[in-house]
């Protein structure tokens, strides 16, 4: 009986993931499939390096360039990565050299809940407190990539948190003790043995965080200015996201402009798809 429920089971978990790759596989030839056609009206040298996007005609021609979205994509997830790296590895040593077991399981559902705020009322709260801060310093409007990043650091912080959180308490208690034996501070021993260990894993999470972050529409899209220019720090962008959040649904079907959108979403998954290879391989080497 238990055998048969043994089997059973195997079959169901293989059943499942085939499903989860035929889902993966599904999706890509779908995106690919509608993106195809925009590259018999622009190459894909021009749509990924180009600068303009017209994509409408109003008698000067349309024009796909996506370059300005990717970088507007690649530097706000950037910079918000590295904001929540230096946050997230602080509260991250703190919860597991400070505090305590039961600490611990209390704070952990306290940073989880900021992963389930909706992106839009982080939107709000940067348009309402944030915004004006930069407006007073000088940004037009209020709104640019730095504060878009700002929100992105804050909504991908209990990712990063909960994964080195994980690593650290591991080697802790397989350290610690030997640490504590040979007479070395507690804290030296953080810093110079098991943070140097937890460097591979604390790279994996920031990218995985920084998938999040590329993929992240609404909050984006309502503090970074959505300005077809090149992005700056302090100045507007859009990225990929945004761009397809605003315009898929005025985009005509089966039009040169609905295609491009779709090839849009293909550069993005692209990216990621990169990054996660990208991931595969230091997973390897960690192990």
């Amino acid at each position: 009986m238990n055998k048969t429920k043994e089997k059973i089971f195997k079959y169901f978990t293989k059943a499942l993931t085939y499903i989860a790759l035929s889902m993966l596989l599904f999706v890509i030839c779908f995106i690919v499939k509608e993106a195809l056609p925009i590259f018999k009206v622009v190459s894909v040298k021009e749509f990924v390096l180009g600068t303009e996007w017209v994509p409408i005609d109003f008698g000067f021609g349309t024009k796909y360039g996506m370059r300005y979205f990717i970088m507007g994509t690649l530097l706000v997830s950037l910079i918000a990565v590295v904001i929540s790296m230096f946050i997230s590895i602080g509260v991250s040593l703190f919860l597991s050299v400070v505090a305590n077991d039961r600490a611990r399981r209390n704070i952990f559902p306290v940073i989880d809940l900021l992963s389930g705020i909706p992106s839009v009322v982080y939107g709000f709260i940067a348009l309402e407190l944030l915004s004006p801060i930069f407006f007073s310093f000088g940004v037009k409007t209020g709104n640019c990539v730095l504060l878009a990043a700002i929100v992105l650091s804050i909504m991908i912080t209990p990712y990063i948190v909960s994964s080195v959180t994980y690593t650290f308490v591991n080697l802790r208690n397989k350290y610690m003790i030997s640490i504590k034996n040979l007479g070395i501070d507690e804290w030296y021993g953080m810093t110079t043995i098991i943070l140097p260990k937890s460097v591979k894993r604390i790279v994996l999470s920031l990218i995985l965080a920084n998938c999040r972050a590329m993929g992240e529409t609404m909050a984006v899209m309502m503090v970074m200015g959505n300005a077809i220019v090149l992005p700056t720090i302090l100045g507007k962008g859009e990225s990929i996201a945004s761009l397809i959040a605003l315009e898929m649904g005025t985009a005509v079907r089966e039009s040169n402009h609905y295609y491009a959108l779709y090839a849009a979403g293909l550069v993005l998954m692209a990216t990621v798809l990169i990054i996660n290879i990208v991931l595969h391989k230091f997973s390897k080497e960690s192990t």
